[in-house]
């Protein structure tokens, strides 16, 4: 090779200076921002739409015996049957670690970073095992889905336990103090009746 075709090929890549990527960096954090920001209002547009749904019910001063209790995470609340229809007011919106109880009462879900909230035995309306809620999904079975009433709506309420076999179960205790609460309810109305 020939000592002058040596001396012309380049020896080192270009240099690049800093300058000519911070362009393309701050452009590319403006977008960011701007999705975010964008994402931010379409969230408090949604709960603006939803503040005609009343306050959750707080959680009853005496707590009565567990008949089933759940660690696991909270994922989120959407209109019964549209899991991607997400209500976000009054906090239903925030996934978070939560606690659920089972008691003849009702429902207590304790959320330690959120608000924590109370669904009564008389606003049961269902349980189910499922795979999907609220732009989440997971392996079939894989989220406890408790179907509530709440200022006339319908709310599915989507919970994922630490250990996802349990899920069955809760199902069957939910459906279960759903019958024996309207059977006593029906019971009450056939006694004031006669």
């Amino acid at each position: 090779m020939s000592p002058y075709l040596i001396a012309e090929t380049p020896h080192s890549q270009p240099i690049h200076h800093a300058a000519d990527y911070a362009g393309w960096t701050i452009g590319l954090l403006l977008v960011v921002g701007l999705l975010y920001w964008l994402m931010w209002q379409g969230w408090k547009w949604r709960a603006t739409l939803q503040s005609g749904l009343p306050a959750l019910h707080p959680l009853p001063e005496e707590q009565a015996e567990p008949l089933l209790e759940l660690e696991g995470r909270y994922v989120g609340s959407t209109t019964a049957g549209q899991w991607l229809d997400r209500i976000v007011a009054h906090d239903l919106g925030v996934r978070s670690l939560a606690e659920l109880t089972l008691t003849e009462q009702g429902l207590r879900v304790v959320r330690p970073r959120s608000k924590d909230f109370f669904v009564p035995a008389a606003a049961l309306r269902g349980a189910r095992t499922d795979k999907g809620i609220a732009g989440k999904v997971m392996p079939e079975g894989g989220l406890l889905v408790i179907t509530w009433e709440h200022g006339g709506a319908l709310v599915d309420s989507g919970f994922r336990g630490e250990h996802p076999g349990e899920h069955p179960a809760w199902v069957a205790a939910v459906e279960d103090l759903i019958a024996r609460y309207q059977g006593a309810s029906h019971q009450h109305d056939k006694e004031g009746a006669s």
